[in-house]
Formats: C-alpha cells, sequence, structure tokens
C-alpha cells in the first residue's frame, strides 16, 4: 500500500467513524507500523487543507445530569460537497450539527475548520468564523414577519454594513433567483410556508457562504413543497460550489445527498 493509498485508508476510516487508536491498530495489522514511526501518524491523516472544510476527531458532548449526547464521533467533510446526516430523534444528529456548526462546543475532542483548531480560537473569533463562512436554513422560518421580503433576505448584508444600494442589488438578484422577485416588497408573513422556506434559503446563501447547514429544512412543509426545497438547495449548492449539511430523520432526502452520515445514541454507525 502506497502512502497516497494509506492516506485513502485513514480518510475513509475517520469518515466512518473509527478512532484513531482504532484505525492504528488496523494499520498495524496491515504491516505498517514501521511507516507509521518513520513518518507520524498526525502527519499520514492530516486533511488536505484545500479539500477538506469540516474536520471533527473524536467529539465527545456531555449535558449536565444526562448520558453523552456524543460519545466520540470523527468524521470529515470534503468542501463542496453534500452531506446529509440522518438519525431518529434523540441520535445525536442535532448535537453534533450544532457542535460542527461552532453553534456550541463539545465536552472534549477536536473541531478544525479549514485545518483551524477552533479550541484555540475565543468566542469572538469563532463567531466572526461562522459569520464569514457559514449559512443556516431552519424548520423554523425565523423571519421577520412584518418586514419585507426584501429586507427579510438581506439582513445579514445589514448585519455586515453592506450599503443599502448594494444590499437592494444583491437581494434582488436572489429573489429573482428564487424566483420570488415579484414579492420583494410583500411583507413575509404573507407568504406560503414553501416560499418562506426559500426566503430563508435567500437569506442563508446571500453573503456567499462556503457553508449551509439545513436542520430539517422540510419539517413543516407537505411533499410538493419539499421536493422543491431539496431542489433548490441542491441546484445552488452545485451551482455555487457550496458544501452543503443537511440534518434529517428522512431516509428520501438523505438519498439526495453525496454522502450519508448515520448517526444512533451518539455513535456513527
Amino acid at each position: 500500500m502506497a502512502t497516497h493509498e494509506l492516506r485513502q485508508y485513514v480518510q475513509a476510516a475517520r469518515n466512518v467513524g473509527l478512532s484513531d487508536a482504532q484505525i492504528i491498530e488496523h494499520l498495524e495489522q496491515f504491516g505498517w507500523t514501521p511507516t507509521l514511526v518513520e513518518a507520524g501518524f498526525n502527519a499520514l491523516i492530516e486533511p488536505s487543507l484545500t479539500s477538506m472544510v469540516i474536520d471533527a476527531r473524536a467529539i465527545v458532548k456531555t449535558y449536565e445530569g444526562s448520558t453523552n449526547a456524543l460519545r466520540g464521533v470523527s468524521l470529515s467533510i470534503e468542501k463542496g460537497t453534500s452531506v446529509a446526516i440522518i438519525g431518529k430523534s434523540g441520535s445525536g444528529k442535532s448535537t453534533l450539527m450544532h457542535i460542527i456548526a461552532t453553534l456550541d462546543r463539545p465536552t472534549s475532542g477536536e473541531l478544525f475548520i479549514d485545518g483551524t483548531a477552533t479550541s484555540h480560537l475565543s468566542q469572538s473569533e469563532i463567531d466572526a468564523l461562522r459569520n464569514k463562512k457559514f449559512g443556516f436554513v431552519f424548520q423554523q422560518f425565523f423571519l421577520n414577519g412584518r418586514d419585507t421580503c426584501l429586507d427579510n433576505v438581506t439582513l445579514p448584508l445589514a448585519i455586515m454594513g453592506i450599503s443599502r444600494k448594494e444590499r437592494t442589488e444583491r437581494g434582488m438578484d436572489m429573489l429573482r433567483t428564487l424566483g420570488m422577485e415579484e414579492k420583494a416588497q410583500q411583507k413575509a408573513n404573507n407568504l406560503s410556508g414553501g416560499q418562506k422556506q426559500r426566503l430563508c434559503i435567500g437569506r442563508a446563501l446571500i453573503s456567499h457562504p462556503e457553508v449551509i447547514f439545513a436542520d430539517e429544512p422540510t419539517g413543516n412543509l407537505d411533499t410538493e413543497n419539499s421536493a422543491n426545497i431539496m431542489k433548490i438547495l441542491l441546484d445552488l449548492q452545485k451551482e455555487r460550489g457550496i458544501t452543503l449539511i443537511l440534518v434529517t430523520h428522512d431516509p428520501d432526502l438523505a438519498k439526495l445527498c453525496d454522502r450519508t452520515i448515520t448517526i444512533k445514541d451518539g455513535l456513527i454507525l
């Protein structure tokens, strides 16, 4: 097995949740102990900074008074791919999303974003990194119902201090992309459920994030609207080279993504 093949093996093993100790044990069974000693295990498994946007290693999350929500989860997510994290209620999938999206910190383990260890960052640095790189689409719409669609979709730009002229131009472009240009001055309260979720997608994308986290984005929609929303998300993901991380309990939605990660009882299966 050449070094390149060894790297591929290690990455595949980590993607399915094997711990570093388990991988080393397997490699030793393959007769790689001299190579590991010479080159160093970390050098062999370090993901390429140009290809991996998220690298989680042995993530544990324990809530006070409860068992571990996550029990040593490791996974890497390549830039530009669509990944579904699937599991039943209470499996740990939403906890995992919150941690890899830097919305929460692990009890132990390490999370790397584009090769940077988040444990070395202050909270303000993590917030800045998240605002720059990530966009979010949730099951609940979290729209300002009394504001216009244009104001809702451009809210991230307003927070960033972008001028009103540029906000309007970019907002109208986004609404056209979503087929909602004619709704620009309509109040968000007057939209259907499917239209509200399309608006949320536009709001998540307007700041040009590298990663979109979609947490049960079709949970409040009927079958037809769910299919439309997933098509919009996946089409935009491919067109723009975005990494899409979908959290769902629906195996049919998960099948639409490039890769599926199943989690149960805080562990990747």
